[in-house]
């Protein structure tokens, strides 16, 4: 049944928002020079690598692996990219992961493979499901969260897995996007000082 519901949503989805994914394709390529998707290698279910897609945000001359913006006046961010990322219309192109199967629509978000050898046991959990475009970590305060609330939000969401807790996540990221809402990390680590304080 999700794999049912992720083709049924994603398939119609690309094909609606075709002339969205153009216009997005030629601001990018007008608005500075690189490639017009972002690819980069992801862990999903089970720890298997796969490619993930979005659409460029970032200048090309900064780490690819580097943290993530604390806000939009990042100078990595590219004009363009900084409006991407706050309608999250840069997270478009996954719906192609979605298709190809290396992700559903909903689930964990996708991390680094490196990030892997960090984690308990407990939070491995989260590598039983295929990651996600969206999931119970986003809907519950997204970049205001830290990555240990994350994890253990995409726990939680292993264990109460079902389509009912699916459809209220899909529902509720819509109202995330519009409120615009953490779009930012504000705190990457629990071990890490509020922002504005000196970093460890």
């Amino acid at each position: 049944m999700k794999r049912l519901l992720d083709i049924i949503i994603s398939l119609p989805a690309i094909i609606i928002l075709s002339p969205v994914f153009l216009f997005i394709i030629i601001a990018v390529k007008i608005t500075g020079k690189g490639p017009v998707i972002f690819k980069q290698e992801r862990a999903g279910k089970n720890g298997r690598p796969f490619i993930f897609y979005k659409f460029r945000t970032m200048k090309t001359d900064v780490d690819p692996f580097g943290p993530s913006p604390k806000s939009g006046d990042d100078m990595r961010l590219t004009t363009f990219g900084k409006f991407l990322r706050e309608y999250s219309l840069d997270e478009l192109p996954q719906l192609f992961n979605v298709l190809k199967a290396d992700m559903s629509i909903v689930g964990p978000r996708p991390l680094y493979i490196d990030q892997m050898k960090e984690w308990n046991e407990r939070q491995k959990k989260r590598l039983l499901v295929k990651p996600g475009l969206t999931g119970l970590a986003q809907i519950s305060g997204r970049g205001g969260i830290t990555k240990e609330e994350k994890l253990e939000l995409d726990v939680l969401y292993v264990e109460k897995n079902n389509m009912w807790l699916d459809t209220k996540i899909i529902l509720k990221t819509f109202t995330q996007i519009f409120r615009r809402k953490n779009i930012y990390e504000k705190r990457y680590s629990e071990t890490e000082h509020i922002r504005g304080e000196k970093s460890q």
